[in-house]
């Protein structure tokens, strides 16, 4: 039934085509038969754009497309997309038109449909003559000459795009490469319509040259072919470039009977477009009424760019109204859909809420774990300032004992050593022997407490053996730990007492956190910490024979970046050296 509707609007007979069409759109609805109800759209779409009543026109092409789509009909969706951007084109919606031809072109090109690309190209070309980009437009019209280059059946399709390059450069002022241009589609095998065209346009090429050598002839040719075809746009353009050879003639009079004689026909055809150079032409031509033909120019030209901003609103408002009319088609076939989705969703936030509250339980803990930490490190320097001064009360209790040794009970031995040494001269011989015996072994019980009280007063650096004392102790209790051999290398020049003690305190973790990645993952037999101090730079170096890893490749973990963030804290810097099966090396650099 549809493709006889169209088959009668053929035949001109659109008493039939509009009767058989509707029929047919109206079973295609009761059986939902998306491609019949989109064809019969485009049949109405065709007869429209015939009759010049665009809106409608478009609003068919729009229905159309919207069915194609759905049924992923993609050449004839991106057949009704072109044609919705020519309507668009001819209302100065360039922008518009621009953006519907480029969809068309992305769907043709996935078809390779060379045809339909060489027309979509020539389109854009044309809209970027109106808008004056003739670059522009030179650029898409060699483009459609490339894909018109691949068609097939090329005599089944007008070649136009060389009379538009013609006009660009007709537009841009190159007459004599205008002229060239046109020669090149006259050679051409072409319709009577598109001759016309031709020889006009190069007669007005010729006559911006000022070559009039047989450009009225021509003129009056084109004329005569239009009127013949009864071609009424074609006859306009004639008419209106015959007064333009008038005017260059300085015949007024014949110029302006043709100026009027096409802005009558212009009025005729509601071309506004042609019926304002009309006007433009009267006004420069008849200076005695020329104040009212511009008079007449402004108000068309304003009341034209109104009519066209609402035909404009009127596609941008068909093309809301029929989406939304599938808005909410979509929105009644799915309500059961959206019922899942809902509950879905539903879940999925009470799903999002639990994990928010485990989120929050769990920052919670680490919270108090961070606390817990900083008041363990502040435990820790306090022990450590605890430890200093039970150390230096022990050194001073040692120097007190060292000199009462010396200073007292050496003293009192040695006067006792003397006075009995008086006392060997009234003795008997045999007594005297056993006698000095006694006075060596007093002798040697001075020397022994004297070697004491020296031991007992000699200085060291508490502060050296605390720290170094509580490192290898991490170090032996870590090596139990994870079945690994140690090895301890600390220089005695470093003066731990000038080291500040938080610098000790995230050494101590910084060791700490590495012995434990250690353990958890390096599967090393044999551990050295080493710590050295090189103009006023303190270095700490933590080898391992494990297994290693790739530094490029391995994402770093929690340990590291601890490792990091305290080493930045102290004003440091950090080496992590590794290969697999060759073990790791950390180098942590730290100015004092």
């Amino acid at each position: 039934m549809s493709e006889i509707a169209y088959r009668f609007y053929i035949l001109k007979d659109t008493v039939n085509f509009l009767k058989l069409n509707k029929k047919a759109q109206t079973w295609a609805i009761q059986r939902k038969d998306t491609f019949t109800i989109a064809d019969t759209h485009w049949s109405y779409a065709y007869y429209y754009k015939n009759d010049e009543i665009y809106d409608k026109a478009y609003q068919h092409y729009n229905e159309a497309f919207q069915n194609f789509k759905f049924i992923k009909e993609e050449y004839k969706m991106a057949r009704m997309l072109f044609a919705m951007a020519f309507i668009k084109g001819l209302y100065r919606d360039y922008a518009g038109s621009e953006v519907q031809t480029l969809q068309s072109i992305k769907i043709f090109k996935r078809l390779i449909n060379n045809e339909w690309l060489y027309r979509a190209y020539n389109h854009l070309g044309l809209l970027q003559i109106d808008i004056k980009e003739y670059d522009k437009a030179l650029f898409y019209f060699n483009k459609s000459l490339e894909y018109f280059s691949k068609i097939e059946n090329k005599e089944k399709v007008y070649l136009a795009s060389y009379n538009n390059i013609g006009n660009v450069y007709l537009e841009k002022g190159l007459y004599k490469k205008a002229i060239e241009t046109y020669n090149i589609d006259l050679k051409n095998k072409v319709s009577l319509v598109d001759y016309a065209t031709l020889i006009d346009n190069k007669a007005l090429a010729k006559l911006y040259l000022k070559d009039t050598n047989e450009i009225k002839n021509t003129f009056f040719k084109a004329l005569s072919i239009r009127d013949s075809l009864k071609n009424k746009t074609g006859i306009l353009t004639s008419k209106l470039n015959i007064s333009n050879y008038y005017k260059y003639l300085n015949d007024t009079i014949n110029a302006i009977k043709y100026a009027n004689e096409a802005l009558i026909l212009a009025k005729e055809l509601k071309n506004g477009r042609d019926y304002l150079a009309s006007l433009n032409q009267l006004a420069n031509l008849d200076i005695y009424n020329q104040k009212k033909y511009f008079d007449r120019y402004i108000e068309f030209n304003d009341s034209l760019v109104i009519a066209e901003r609402r035909t404009q609103n009127k596609f941008t408002r068909i093309e809301f109204e029929t989406d939304e009319y599938i808005a909410e088609t979509k929105r009644l076939n799915q309500q059961r859909i959206w019922i899942i989705v809902t509950s879905i969703g539903g879940i999925l936030i009470l799903s999002l809420l639990y994990f928010l509250r485990v989120q929050k339980v769990r920052n919670e803990k680490l919270l108090l774990e961070a606390e817990q930490q900083q008041a363990n490190e502040e435990v820790y320097v306090l022990t450590l300032q605890q430890q200093a001064k039970l150390e230096e009360e022990r050194i001073n209790e040692r120097n007190r004992i060292s000199a009462e040794l010396h200073d007292s009970i050496l003293g009192k031995l040695f006067g006792t050593r003397v006075n009995l040494g008086f006392l060997a001269m009234a003795m008997q011989p045999e007594t005297q022997v056993k006698h000095q015996s006694f006075l060596d072994e007093l002798q040697d019980i001075e020397k022994e407490i004297r070697d004491v009280s020296h031991k007992l007063s000699d200085n060291f650096d508490s502060s050296n053996v605390n720290f170094t004392n509580i490192i290898e102790q991490l170090l032996k209790d870590k090596s139990a730990l994870g079945n690994f051999k140690y090895q301890f290398n600390f220089d005695e020049n470093i003066v731990w007492k000038n080291i500040t003690e938080i610098t000790k305190v995230n050494l101590y973790r910084i060791i700490q956190e590495a012995l434990q990645n250690i353990i958890k993952h390096a599967k090393a037999k044999n551990v050295i910490l080493g710590a050295s101090i090189k103009k006023n730079v303190l270095q700490i170096t933590l080898q391992d024979d494990g297994i290693g890893f790739n530094t490029e490749k391995k994402k770093k973990g929690i340990g590291i970046k601890n490792i990091n963030s305290r080493v930045v804290k102290i004003g440091g810097t950090i080496d992590l050296l590794s290969e697999e099966n060759k073990g790791t090396t950390l180098v942590i650099k730290i100015p004092l």
